[in-house]
């Protein structure tokens, strides 16, 4: 455990290209690495905070099958879509990068070479799953079937993401080809290994006994799983065409295993930034000063964990993770976030839907960060927290201090007279947040952090409402000032402390309060060491003028809500839709049977609702040869008023059937319509009388 690191490389896991960011990532990942990589450099760390798009693996080729492009146009498309998103979000990577580049693939070659001319690699030829149909072999996941230790019937051939373990895709039970759907065979082909089990002794040291105590229980638990089943040699090569060519002689057709490829991205990133920048990379990899963080999620333990750390083992020269602080899943609204299902809130459109207002997302995704266990985010929870936390809390007392300092005292700070007991105790408090803030942060805790930091707005509140100051400004200047004094003070630390949280609206607070107008700007160290009541103070000791006020935060109305709700449910339908199977056919009739329906036009001339039922209306129909009633049960979808005077077809020599004492005279044709909504099965064309036929 570094104690006290000279320097910081953060890593954040390289998101596929092949699809959006969503709040699951968000929340599982870059929000805490920003959260982090921000907090060190205020505390004036070196950092190097790096990320870049996975843009090799199977999925990529899947989606751009689906898609009828290229690879290379997949990951074009959607790693400009993730860099812009990141950008807007205000995650403050040193360098975003890509694994197509040709950095990362001189990077990943060179890796590989080292090992394999140091014997590193076991070399053998082993039969692999193979689709005759599609003549190929089938990688990872390329292949679904029954996961042998959960018996999770969709998992992968290289994790199941059910139960989280780790395996290769011969462990399969009943595997099948996600190309074509046949089962697939066995044939031999030529990969090289990483002997896992050679580095059990290694892993049992650093992790079992060095990090048991200080790296997360899911994280440290998964890890013991895995050991204590007993590791063995994992493949690093692929029969692929996309990827990395593997660099050796006898390995056309071959490229590295993207979970070989993928974390040599976080050195490859690090390299083309300190190349930009005019530094080393290799003591932000290779110093013993240096603290190595993996932000992921809990699916990719195993890879950052055991095979990287045994990667870098394997080369020698390189520092191991001093912590990977992996967090849980985020669900949304109750169910699984999907990207296949479009069942996700993606940044880009958040970012267009809710323009201005990164930092409520950042806010809540933080509130309810799965850090120990699956949560679920709900925009009931958003428009909450946003309306009763920071619009009535932080934004609240934020806005009095601004206003009441104008209206008394045109916007410059007043210079306080005599401190009472309770400014004294006000300000001591004050003085304590950084350091627990700071404590929270380097365990982790962000959720916990955050909500210290929502404690001193708090603190500001109760200060105000117990010193009233808009009732001593009438008998009692003095001490007004020494309130309005020590209220910026407040101000002006939760300037400071929000910077890593909520960076936008710190930004402007230090505009607000005019940070740039001050001899000493106030940072994290004069926050913490400020010397209250009457010497150092973070804003100084009164005659500095602050700016005009402006809102930090807007109330979020219901109707912004329910369109959101309302755009799930329309992703939902279509996708139930898109993958809804039509019944199979029923058994054959004779075509005098089909002559016994009688089918005919008819026009709704009454309806209304069953009382004491759901879904009953009662329908008069105008079927041309009679007004007949009929039941039907199609409240649920349509309201009386909008379906009278619509023409509809009937089945009128259906047997007459009572319900809820009403007797049913036929039956209105209805189906689905693409969305899931129930429709009426309508005439074929216009201005056909009320009791034609339908043959």
């Amino acid at each position: 455990m570094n104690q006290d690191p000279k320097r910081f490389t953060i890593t954040a896991a390289l998101p596929y290209t092949n699809g959006p960011v969503h709040i699951g990532h968000l929340a599982g990942v870059y929000v805490p690495a920003d959260i982090y990589a921000r907090f060190q450099r205020l505390q004036g760390k070196d950092v190097a905070f790096v990320c870049g798009s996975d843009e090799h693996g199977v999925p990529i080729t899947i989606k751009a099958k689906k898609e009828g492009i290229t690879p290379q146009e997949v990951v074009d498309k959607y790693h400009a879509i993730i860099k812009k998103s990141f950008e807007d979000f205000g995650i403050t990577f040193d360098n975003y990068s890509r694994t197509s580049a040709k950095i990362h693939h001189d990077t990943a070659s060179e890796f590989f070479k080292k090992l394999y001319d140091e014997g590193k690699f076991m070399e053998e030829v082993t039969e692999q799953l193979y689709d005759e149909e599609a003549n190929q072999f089938l990688a990872d996941r390329f292949i679904v079937g029954t996961c042998p230790k959960c018996g999770n019937e969709e998992s992968y051939g290289d994790q199941c993401e059910n139960c989280g373990t780790s395996h290769n895709a011969t462990d399969l039970i009943n595997p099948k080809s996600a190309i074509t759907g046949a089962t697939p065979t066995l044939k031999e082909t030529k990969h090289w290994f990483l002997p896992l089990d050679q580095y059990e002794p290694f892993l049992k040291e650093w992790i079992l006994k060095e990090h048991k105590k200080d790296w997360k229980t899911n994280v440290y638990g998964q890890c013991k799983s895995w050991i204590d089943d007993g590791l063995r040699p994992r493949a690093v090569t692929r029969d692929l065409d996309w990827g990395i060519p593997v660099p050796v002689d006898g390995a056309e057709g071959k490229v590295l295993y993207v979970w070989f490829d993928a974390p040599i991205g976080y050195i490859s990133a690090t390299k083309e930034w300190a190349e930009r920048e005019g530094k080393d990379w290799e003591p932000y990899w290779k110093n013993d000063d240096t603290k190595l963080l993996h932000f992921i999620g809990k699916d990719n333990i195993v890879f950052h964990c055991i095979i990287f750390p045994s990667m870098l083992k394997a080369d020698g020269s390189y520092i191991m993770p001093d912590n990977v602080p992996a967090n849980e899943f985020l669900n949304l609204e109750g169910n699984k976030i999907s990207t296949s299902k479009n069942w996700a809130v993606w940044l880009h459109e958040y970012l267009e839907e809710f323009p201005n207002q990164q930092d409520v997302l950042r806010y809540v995704l933080t509130a309810n960060a799965p850090e120990t266990k699956d949560n679920d985010f709900t925009w009931a929870d958003f428009q909450q927290r946003n309306n009763s936390e920071l619009v009535a809390i932080f934004g609240n007392f934020i806005n009095r201090v601004m206003v009441l300092t104008h209206k008394y005292y045109n916007g410059v700070v007043p210079k306080p007279s005599a401190f009472s007991e309770i400014d004294e105790q006000t300000l001591k408090e004050l003085k304590a947040y950084p350091a627990v803030i700071e404590s929270s942060i380097e365990r982790y805790r962000f959720r916990e952090a955050q909500g210290e930091l929502m404690n001193v707005a708090r603190l500001g509140n109760k200060y105000l409402a117990d010193e009233e100051p808009w009732k001593t400004i009438k008998t009692d200047e003095a001490r007004t000032q020494t309130v309005m004094y020590v209220a910026l003070q407040i101000a002006t630390a939760l300037a400071v402390l929000s910077e890593p949280f909520l960076p936008f609206t710190s930004n402007r607070l230090k505009n607000m309060l005019n940070f740039e107008g001050l001899e000493t700007v106030p940072n994290w160290k004069s926050i913490r060491q400020m010397v209250p009541p009457s010497g150092e103070m973070p804003l100084g000791k009164g005659g500095h003028t602050i700016n005009e006020s402006e809102l930090l935060f807007s109330k979020i109305e219901d109707e912004q809500m329910q369109q959101q709700l309302d755009k799930l449910q329309a992703s939902k339908a279509m996708n139930e839709a898109a993958n809804k199977k039509a019944e199979p056919q029923k058994e054959t009739i004779q075509f005098d049977d089909f002559t016994k329906l009688d089918m005919r036009v008819g026009t709704i001339i009454e309806a209304e609702k069953m009382p004491k039922t759901k879904k009953l209306l009662v329908l008069k129909v105008d079927t041309g040869i009679d007004v007949r009633t009929i039941v039907s049960g199609i409240a649920e979808s349509f309201t009386p008023e909008e379906i009278v005077g619509k023409q509809v077809t009937v089945l009128v020599n259906l047997a007459p059937r009572p319900l809820r004492g009403v007797e049913s005279q036929g039956m209105i044709l209805m189906t689905e319509n693409a969305e899931g909504k129930l429709v009426f099965v309508n005439p074929a064309s216009e201005g056909v009388t009320n009791g034609s036929q339908i043959n």
